[in-house]
Parts: C-alpha cells; sequence; structure tokens
C-alpha cells in the first residue's frame, strides 16, 4: 500500500512536469503574431495626374482623392520600391533609427520613379537623408509626420504631400486608389510584427503601399529585411498609427502622410 501511493504521486508529479510545459507552449503558440500570406495584386506603376482642381493641402483633417469611396477598386498594390533601413544588415545606430529615412527614400523612390538599385545606393541615400535631418532639424531619431513630410518636401522635391489627421481605413484605401502612397508613423510595438527584434521598436514609420481582396494592407516595412509585401491585418495597422508625440507614442495623435 505504501508503495503504491508513493507510486501515486510520483504519477502525479510526472503528470503535472510534462503538462505545464506543454500548456505553455500551446499558449505561446496561440499568442503569438501570425504571418498573413495571400496572393498579392499586380503591380501598378505611378502615374502622374493633370491637376484640374485645387492642390491638396499640406495639413487637413481629412482627404479628398479623386476616386470615391463607392468606386474603390476590390485590391491594389503599387509598384513601391524596398529597402530595409539597414541595407547591410546592421543594426546598430544609426541604422536602428532608420525607418523614417528609409520610409521617404522608399516613398519617394515610387514617386520619382527611381529603383533601389543595391544596398550601396540605399546606404548612400539614407546616410544623405541623415546629414539633411541633422542640419534642418538638428537631429534625426524620431522625427514625427510633420518633419517627415519636411524631409518629403525639401530634400527630396516633392510638391504633393499631405498630412491627414485621424485618418480612417477608407481614407488610405481612398488614398492608394488614386495612385498615392502612404507613410504612418507607429507604436511599432503594436504591429507585434515577428521579424522585428522583440519587443519591438517604441517608434516605428513604415510604407502602405496596397490593399488586398480581404481588405489586408500590403506595406514596404524598412524595419526588417522581410519587410518587402508584407501584409498587416487593418486592426493592427489602425490601432498602431500614432505620432511620436515627444516618446510619448502611444498616446501621439493619428496620422497619415499621403505622398503624391
Amino acid at each position: 500500500m505504501f508503495f503504491r501511493k508513493i507510486q501515486r504521486k510520483f504519477l502525479a508529479v510526472l503528470i503535472i512536469a510534462v503538462a505545464f510545459p506543454a500548456i505553455a507552449l500551446i499558449v505561446t503558440y496561440l499568442n503569438e503574431p501570425k504571418i498573413i500570406k495571400e496572393p498579392l495584386p499586380l503591380s501598378q506603376p505611378y502615374k502622374r495626374k493633370t491637376v484640374t482642381t485645387s492642390p491638396v493641402p499640406r495639413i487637413s483633417a481629412t482627404i479628398s482623392p479623386s476616386t470615391p469611396a463607392s468606386s474603390l477598386p476590390p485590391e491594389i498594390n503599387l509598384a513601391v520600391p524596398f529597402t530595409s533601413q539597414s541595407p547591410y544588415q546592421n543594426w546598430e545606430l544609426p541604422y536602428s533609427e532608420f525607418c523614417e529615412e528609409a520610409s521617404t527614400l522608399i516613398a519617394a523612390s515610387y514617386i520619382n520613379r527611381m529603383t533601389i538599385n543595391d544596398p550601396a545606393y540605399a546606404n548612400k541615400k539614407l546616410l544623405e537623408v541623415k546629414s539633411f535631418e541633422e542640419a534642418r532639424f538638428g537631429y534625426y531619431q524620431d522625427t514625427n509626420a510633420e518633419e517627415t513630410a519636411i524631409i518629403l518636401r525639401e530634400f527630396f522635391k516633392i510638391d504633393k504631400v499631405s498630412i491627414v489627421y485621424d485618418p480612417k481605413i477608407e481614407d488610405i484605401k481612398k488614398a492608394l486608389a488614386g495612385g498615392r502612397v502612404v507613410i504612418i508613423p507607429a507604436a511599432g510595438r503594436l504591429l507585434h510584427n515577428p521579424y522585428f527584434q522583440q519587443p519591438g521598436p517604441l517608434y516605428h514609420m513604415l510604407v502602405i503601399k496596397g490593399y488586398t481582396k480581404t481588405g489586408n494592407f500590403i506595406t514596404n516595412d524598412p524595419g526588417t529585411r522581410h519587410g518587402a509585401d508584407y501584409i498587416y491585418a487593418p486592426d493592427i495597422i489602425m490601432n498602431a498609427i500614432h505620432d511620436w508625440n515627444g516618446g510619448d507614442v502611444t498616446n501621439g495623435r493619428k496620422v497619415m502622410i499621403v505622398v503624391g
């Protein structure tokens, strides 16, 4: 009888020892962000359009593209080139802080119909943007939406840049349907990108280049070498959008930069 009790206790301890790690692994797996894979629409190059109406204001509460919401295409994928913010995969400073610089280079290359041919070219341009920021702002890290728009206008010489506060999903889709690319500042950890060095950046910036038939957003996310055509669910994007706000990012205002 004594030995039976010992056997039962040993068996119970063994079950607990095996079950708890298994349960923990299952919970971790279920809570892990999933990488979305789905077919992408054919990519479309930028088409310059003749402006017959008054220019889009540089700062606006809403966006008024030529494409009405009722006639949005079911899917779109703009032919936007990609670079990671670290072309040579060196994630030390300054490259760990180059998401804004890379996002502007990506967007400007699309508008100017330029390619990002190789890491050497991308690296050179990112360092040039950094030099511009240091001369213009006195620093290069964590530029907010308005400062990023200045980079696009003054360094990349793009006139059609507007800042849209409190954007909705439909606003982003309208901009994309009009052939314009969208840059968003974000609370990086709310993006739950499994390719980020965890827990992810406090502040991040990326380019939205399209959307799929299921409504997911297609992005070029410079925060990872796997960021070309990276797909985010719309609720993830909308929840993560926040401006720098002096470092209090999760309380930063929701804003997007429309380029083109």
